[in-house]
């Protein structure tokens, strides 16, 4: 008898497909277990206990944070899925905090979530749904999934305001093949709409604005706390070498920032432009010291369809998550690196950001800034 493909591509029934959904406990993961469970797949919810979530945290409203366990234990058993709670505490420590406070110290703005996925989430926790015998592991990230000629594909969520492909840049082809987003052809006020229909308690639950282990937004105390008399005090001088003041510690700052900077009487607005981790020492001059032509990746990673070797490719590059995508030429380099030139120069460039390739909505990789 031939089967139809079901709405997650396997050529089964959805009682005779079981998916394995992380579950964060906000409304968007929720909404993807709830609405596959709906569809008669076989959910098993998991949630991943990631930090210390009582005084180490101070607040209970992060992603994965002691509430969040509960809500979503409280939507699994609502719904009728079984749901569990893994304790990956030293795991994201080792592969995410720390490398979070290292990168700080050295000057660079790090990327905690993509080095979440990157190593907890689409690699312990992918094995772990492997383990369990689950076909995919589902999650509720706003990303497609799309089948092309030559395997799956990654692409931008419909919702441009939700689309975070950006933070799924390291995803490899053998993870792609087993992840599945049911969110990426949904904009967030559907998915919410969705939520009140299943009767999803979660459905108003504010997203998270933070990194979910920075209390209140401050990276500085996140650093200060785990290494203690790191941030050492140091000059800020002008682009001549010039000191114009003094800074608490480099922790307190970022490639491209403006505002905290401390240094007035100018006649146009200041922005760091370098951070030198072994000098102590933070950079600052007006914005048009910030354009770069190019800069150079490390450890890339590459989904497209021909490999990223010898020649130069044509694509679009996004050097924040917040920024849009520019034309630019990519060039591979030795060791797996990339150098990256744009067609018009760019600014706030920042080490331990990431440069992610598009060819229109589609994610061809990226690669870790290493400099510009």
């Amino acid at each position: 008898m031939h089967l139809d493909v079901n709405s997650l591509g396997f050529r089964k029934s959805p009682a005779q497909t079981r998916v394995v959904v992380a579950m964060s406990g906000g409304v968007d993961s929720s909404v993807t277990a709830a609405m596959l469970h709906e569809e008669g797949y076989d959910v098993v919810g998991i949630t991943l206990q990631l930090y210390d979530h009582g005084a180490a945290v101070g607040r209970a409203s992060a992603c994965c944070a002691g509430q969040d366990i509960q809500d979503a234990r409280r939507v699994a058993t609502q719904t009728g899925f079984p749901h569990y709670v893994l304790d990956y505490e030293s795991r994201f420590k080792d592969s995410v905090i720390e490398n979070f406070v290292d990168s700080y110290l050295q000057g660079e703005t790090p990327l905690p979530c993509v080095r979440c996925n990157q190593t907890v989430k689409f690699s312990d926790l992918l094995q772990t749904a492997r383990d369990l015998d689950a076909d995919c592991l589902a999650t509720g990230h706003y990303v497609r999934r799309v089948d092309g000629a030559t395997g799956p594909e990654l692409h931008k969520a419909v919702d441009p305001g939700k689309d975070q492909s950006y933070f799924l840049f390291a995803t490899t082809r053998e993870q792609l093949a087993f992840l599945r987003f049911p969110l990426g052809e949904k904009r967030k006020e559907d998915t919410r709409m969705i939520a009140r229909e299943l009767n999803v308690f979660v459905a108003d639950k504010p997203d998270s604005q933070d990194i979910c282990f920075v209390p209140n937004g401050s990276y500085a105390q996140v650093v200060e706390k785990l290494r203690p008399g790191a941030a050492e005090p140091g000059n800020i001088v002008d682009l001549n070498g010039r000191v114009l003041g003094r800074h608490d510690g480099i922790i307190h700052f970022t490639v491209g920032q403006r505002r905290g900077i401390g240094i007035g009487g100018t006649d146009q607005p200041l922005y760091v432009v370098r951070i030198d981790a072994e000098r102590r020492e933070v950079t600052v001059g007006h914005r048009g010291a910030l354009a770069r032509h190019s800069l150079a990746t490390h450890t890339m990673n590459w989904i497209g369809d021909a490999p990223l070797v010898g020649s130069t490719v044509t694509a679009f590059a996004r050097i924040r998550s917040s920024s849009e995508a520019v034309p630019c030429q990519v060039t591979p380099r030795a060791g797996g690196g990339a150098r990256i030139d744009f067609e018009a120069p760019q600014f706030g460039v920042s080490v331990g950001q990431a440069a992610v390739l598009y060819d229109g909505s589609r994610i061809l990789g990226g690669g870790w800034i290493s400099h510009a």
